[in-house]
């Protein structure tokens, strides 16, 4: 089934389009269905910035996700042609012209319920089946049934959902893991790569590379076919990311590549747009104000391209550590995208070894190499110990410990010495009661002390038994599952983040309210039972 955004107009020429907050030159020669999905900033941009700028509602997600009642063309019109009048309300303008989206909200558990079986009860709360969407909507319809993290967040999205597939598995709902793998290869298919969710306004950037290990999943439940199956999709995926890369030259970057001055080439994060978030726009504009010595759009694009990262915000990313303003993203060769990319090569490789495509499997392999090298060379602090990410325009290394440093092990492209030098950073700079702290910097940002994410945490447990640190890493598996554990118990809910200082609370920062459902905290905590399972209750958040 093909979206209505794709009747005549091609993507491309709409991403171009898109760099504008203005509607596209040819808005209007599109038809009904074309404009029906363009993204509320390009359907209609001047009320968007009204309702934006007043802050009709406290979370600016809440408006772009709002259903338009009639043709959006229609209702910029009237919208333009009574704004001035006197008597001019907008807020009664927005609800006689728009549906809001609700939450998606989870129930309380049964009292004494286990948390397992809790878990199991929020799976159909949290699933949804978008065939087709309503006319006007910004959601992107989909194929099969898909699940959303819960709250605010009520569309699927990419790295989210390989951890809420975990999940799935472990609940013995094999199904929805291949219609969820399913869905994110109908995407690659139909956008040329998955965007970051299936809402309109996230169609100009991805999210962490995360579909080579969904499909490495559905391999372990269906067996090896299913690498060959998906085989095409893999390299429609890995196109777009290293799409720039043949002919540019040393020290530049374009789009996701970036060569360094040595050949060697890697990847950062980026948007195909350099206008603020529609799901953020307020936040991104007066961001933008606060950074007077740099041009608005590159401020943005590094919001947006932050926001690719799955970190959005994270002193990570920040030239100062401190302030968001600073933000300098697609500056940064981050070591989890290239890390994730060697695993896609991997994989690859992998897949075209079952459809025997000898020259396929050495030229991935040879790719993977590599980026190993590259890895090795320019992300490897010799000094401190740990992997790191790398400032392609200063030319040098960003020495700062964070969680993104157990990439490597995760994904196996580690030796063992740097693996064991890892695990002892990790150990000593980033284990907290709770897990794994997401860096050692307190500012405010939740991809920040004292946060910990349950993404990270898994990518640690797995990463560290891989190298056989297994002591290290049941601490940190059952650490993170006595901190979900306490605040199931006083709250009854699983929540997006964990406060991993020891006071047993829910994490906070950043730019919206703490969000429960949550997916990927629902598939990392089955997991981590699963793995450790009573040996978690044992484990006090004091320890």
């Amino acid at each position: 089934m093909r979206p209505l955004y794709f009747t005549s107009l091609s993507f491309a020429a709409l991403l171009c389009a898109a760099c504008s907050s203005q509607p596209p030159a040819t808005w209007g020669y599109m038809d009904a269905k074309e404009r029906a999905n363009l993204p509320p900033d390009q359907a209609y941009p001047e009320l968007f910035e009204a309702v934006q700028n007043n802050q009709l509602f406290t979370d600016q997600k809440h408006f772009v996700d709002a259903l338009p009642t009639r043709d959006p063309s229609k209702i910029r019109a009237e919208y333009l042609a009574r704004r001035d009048n006197s008597d001019f309300d907008l807020e009664t303008f927005v609800k006689d012209n728009f549906i809001e989206s609700g939450a998606a909200q989870s129930p309380a558990p049964k009292p004494g319920a286990p948390i397992q079986e809790h878990i199991d009860s929020l799976w159909p709360v949290l699933s949804r089946t978008y065939r087709q969407v309503p006319p006007y909507s910004s959601l992107l319809p989909l194929p099969q049934p898909y699940v959303v993290p819960g709250g605010r967040f009520r569309e699927m999205y990419y790295w989210d959902s390989y951890f809420t597939m975990l999940g799935l598995e472990q609940s013995g709902d094999q199904a929805q893991v291949r219609q969820m793998t399913d869905n994110f290869a109908y995407m690659i298919d139909t956008y040329g790569y998955i965007p970051n969710g299936n809402r309109t306004y996230y169609l100009s950037r991805s999210q962490p590379p995360f579909f080579a290990y969904m499909v490495q999943l559905q391999a372990h439940i269906e067996g090896d076919q299913a690498f060959g199956r998906y085989l095409p999709q893999l390299q429609k995926e890995y196109a777009y990311w290293m799409q720039g890369a043949e002919g540019l030259k040393p020290g530049a970057a374009a789009q996701h590549v970036v060569k360094l001055a040595d050949g060697s080439v890697l990847n950062r994060y980026w948007d195909a747009r350099s206008t603020p978030r529609q799901e953020s726009w307020l936040q991104d504009v007066k961001t933008a104000e606060q950074a007077s010595n740099r041009p608005r759009q590159e401020v943005w694009r590094d919001l947006r391209a932050g926001a690719e990262s799955g970190w959005d915000f994270s002193s990570r990313w920040l030239g100062d550590g401190q302030n968001l303003a600073s933000i300098r993203t697609t500056s940064i060769v981050p070591v989890d995208l290239n890390s994730l990319l060697y695993h896609l090569e991997r994989t690859i490789a992998k897949a075209c070894e079952t459809v025997q495509n000898t020259p396929c499997v050495q030229a991935y392999g040879q790719r993977a190499d590599r980026r190993q090298r590259a890895i090795e060379q320019h992300l490897w602090n010799a000094d401190a110990g740990f992997y790191v990410d790398y400032d392609w325009q200063q030319h040098r290394q960003r020495p700062q410990l964070t969680a993104a440093t157990l990439f490597p092990l995760y994904t196996g492209l580690a030796s063992a010495d740097h693996a064991n030098r890892t695990a002892e950073a990790v150990r000593d700079g980033l284990l907290r009661p709770g897990g794994i702290a997401t860096t050692q910097v307190s500012n405010g940002q939740q991809w920040d002390e004292p946060n910990g994410w349950a993404p990270l945490q898994w990518v640690a447990v797995e990463g560290l038994d891989r190298y056989g640190h297994t002591a290290l890493a049941q601490q940190i598996g059952t650490r993170f599952l006595q901190q979900v554990h306490n605040l199931y118990r006083k709250e009854d809910k699983l929540v997006e983040k964990y406060d991993v200082s020891g006071r047993g609370d829910g994490g906070g920062g950043g730019e919206y309210e703490l969000q429960d459902g949550f997916g990927w905290t629902n598939g990392v905590t089955l997991k981590l039972l699963s793995k450790y399972g009573a040996r978690s209750s044992a484990t006090t958040v004091g320890e």
